[in-house]
Order: C-alpha cells, then sequence, then structure tokens
C-alpha cells in the first residue's frame, strides 16, 4: 500500500516537472549560471525523471550521476560556445537547480 502510494506520489511530481519543461534560449539561462545554478544532464538520461529525482532527493541515484559525469555543472567554455551559438536547451527548474539539457539537432 505504502509503496503504491510513493509511486502515485512520483507519478504526479513527474507529470508536474514534465508540465513544466520548457526549451529557452541560453540567453535567458544566463544569470542563473552566473549563480552557480545549472546543471547540464547527458543526453542519454531523461531529464524530466532526473529532475524526479533531485525533487524527490534521491541521493544515491543523483550521486551516481554527478560520480559518472552524466550530471555536471555548466562550464565557462560550455556557456561561451552557447552564447556564441545561440543555442536553445531543454530546461526543468527544481529549486535551486536549473537541469539543462542539449537538444540534439
Amino acid at each position: 500500500m505504502i509503496e503504491a502510494l510513493r509511486q502515485q506520489d512520483r507519478d504526479l511530481i513527474r507529470t508536474r516537472l514534465n508540465s513544466e519543461t520548457a526549451k529557452i534560449p541560453w540567453q535567458e539561462l544566463q544569470r542563473f549560471f552566473a549563480g552557480g545554478n545549472t546543471l547540464l544532464v547527458a543526453a542519454d538520461l531523461d531529464l524530466v525523471e532526473v529532475a524526479c529525482a533531485f525533487h524527490q532527493d534521491e541521493v544515491k541515484l543523483v550521486k551516481s550521476w554527478t560520480d559518472a559525469g552524466r550530471v555536471t555543472g555548466v562550464t565557462t567554455g560550455q556557456a561561451g560556445d552557447w552564447v556564441d551559438r545561440d543555442n536553445s536547451l531543454w530546461a526543468v527548474v527544481v529549486k535551486p537547480w536549473v537541469l539543462l539539457q542539449i537538444i540534439e539537432q
């Protein structure tokens, strides 16, 4: 019963986070980068699932991604490249983080 309620809660959180995910120009995200609040999610991960893990404070799972370099801080080089290219990225907010994913062309 408790596990079913947890899954239902996770499903509701996932649905909400999915609805809050958007394609956003890097220009609009730079202030979050300047504040140190942007994280880049590897292309092979589901952005909404990562956001859900952050939201539910799944420390072991998040740590496994960060340790493997699959969720990392955005570097100055990446930020500069995105400015030069006028990139847009997929983004979702899980305070205090803005989780980003490169849009595959």
